[in-house]
């Protein structure tokens, strides 16, 4: 019985990408370890039926049908996300020594980096389904146009438009945010 330990093998390595694709549609740090859970589940069930060796489309394709299903469940309609969380807190914080110079970002650096990475986020979960799994599937994920239209089950040519068009929506909204945050700076 070998199927277990080669689905093992071949599935865990993704898992955090399956859980980055859930978290991205369901907006819910619960949820979307629920639903990968039950996409492994299905996906270990249904393995024997996986041609090739390339488990990674095939699998976030389930995770990705699972998470839809989720959605309609719900009924989920808010592009609400509390990014709260969202972004790892430093344990050492409170160390205390030399103020040595390093090739380390300076904590200005760092707060304008953490600043930049919430700002992105909140855009990025604005975006309507479609357009956010896209953009977390190629940017995040690193997947390629091939894949992408493998697992959204769409022609290459659509997961091209549906990319161009989430990056647009994504420009035009971190734009947005940037000038209302300039005016409320003022």
């Amino acid at each position: 019985m070998t199927a277990p330990r080669d689905f093992q093998r071949l599935s865990l390595p993704h898992m955090d990408a399956a859980y980055n694709l859930a978290y991205w549609l369901l907006r819910d740090r619960d949820d979307a370890q629920d639903v990968v859970q039950d996409a492994y589940l299905r996906a270990f069930r249904a393995y024997d039926g996986l041609a090739g060796d390339d488990i990674k489309p095939w699998l976030l394709t389930i995770v990705r049908n699972v998470a839809y299903r989720w959605l309609s469940a719900r009924k989920r309609t808010a592009n609400v996300i509390s990014l709260d969380g969202v972004l790892p807190r430093r344990d050492d914080e409170d160390d205390r020594g030399l103020d040595v110079a390093s090739e380390d970002p300076s904590a200005e650096e760092m707060l304008l980096s953490r600043a930049e990475q919430t700002l992105v986020r909140g855009a990025l979960a604005e975006l309507p389904p479609i357009f956010r799994e896209v953009i977390v599937l190629r940017e995040f994920e690193g997947m390629t146009y091939q894949q992408i239209a493998s697992v959204t089950d769409v022609p290459i040519g659509t997961v091209m438009s549906r990319l161009a068009r989430a990056r647009d929506q994504l420009r035009d909204r971190l734009r947005q945010l940037l000038a209302q945050e300039s005016r409320n700076a003022l």
